[in-house]
């Protein structure tokens, strides 16, 4: 036999296997083998504990049910349903009254204005007297809301405004809605919610304008907005 037969015929030693993935040969885990599984097991159960401790604590935590009421609490210038339900009834009682005075030919009951002999109270706020001998002055008022409407930016919206308070109150800070207690020249509804522009909002023109400009730019952006409102509805 040749040589080259006898290296060709020789028994080759047995290589190891590939990808047993920390196994010996034999199959048995390996240090490393077992070092790497004890940290996937780790890994994997901590995983599961935290995906059901989440769990727990989302479907124990309370529940937060908003209240619809809360929405118009973040904006002092949103609707207020039940304010606009007692303007829409004043305007109502007012038509009918209208009706029922043409109808047997009357005069009076035609205007919704009445001038208060004392000034509401409400919000913390006891009625009060007007000052002695003082007696309103619709014109100066008008002068008064025309500037401070213009330092708004407003002055083009001057019409608009002008018609707007002379149907709701003359232009009178002691007027009164008696259909529904709307109260002072923008005609607040209570009146006390004038307060927050001033403390003298029961008699004083230049704090109820100022609350009404307010009002209008919060819930209309423009006294034009108003009067649109007001003309299609017949409140504001």
């Amino acid at each position: 036999m040749s040589s080259g037969q006898q290296l060709k015929d020789r028994p080759r030693a047995a290589r190891p296997r590939r990808g047993t993935g920390g196994r010996s040969g034999s199959g048995r885990l390996t240090p490393k083998g077992m070092a790497i599984l004890a940290v996937s097991l780790a890994v994997l159960a901590g995983g599961t504990a935290f995906v059901v401790r989440t769990s727990i604590e989302h479907s124990n935590a309370p529940k937060q049910v908003l209240d619809p009421d809360s929405f118009l609490a973040l904006d002092p210038n949103a609707p207020d349903p039940e304010t606009d339900i007692l303007k829409e009834q004043a305007v109502q009682a007012l038509r009918k009254e209208r009706l029922e005075s043409t109808r047997d030919d009357r005069k009076k009951g035609l205007d919704p204005v009445e001038i208060a002999e004392k000034a509401p109270g409400g919000g913390g706020f006891s009625p009060a007297n007007f000052p002695p001998g003082s007696t309103p002055d619709p014109g100066s008022n008008k002068a008064l809301g025309k500037q401070m409407a213009e330092a708004r930016g407003w002055g083009g919206e001057w019409g608009c405004l002008e018609k707007l308070w002379d149907r709701e109150s003359h232009w009178n800070e002691r007027a009164m809605n008696r259909y529904s207690g709307a109260y002072g020249i923008p005609q607040a509804l209570p009146g006390s919610k004038m307060a927050s522009a001033g403390s003298d909002w029961q008699t004083n023109p230049a704090t109820q304008i100022k609350w009404g400009l307010g009002y209008i730019a919060g819930r209309y952006k423009t006294p034009c907005g108003a009067w649109a409102h007001s003309q299609s509805t017949g409140w504001y």
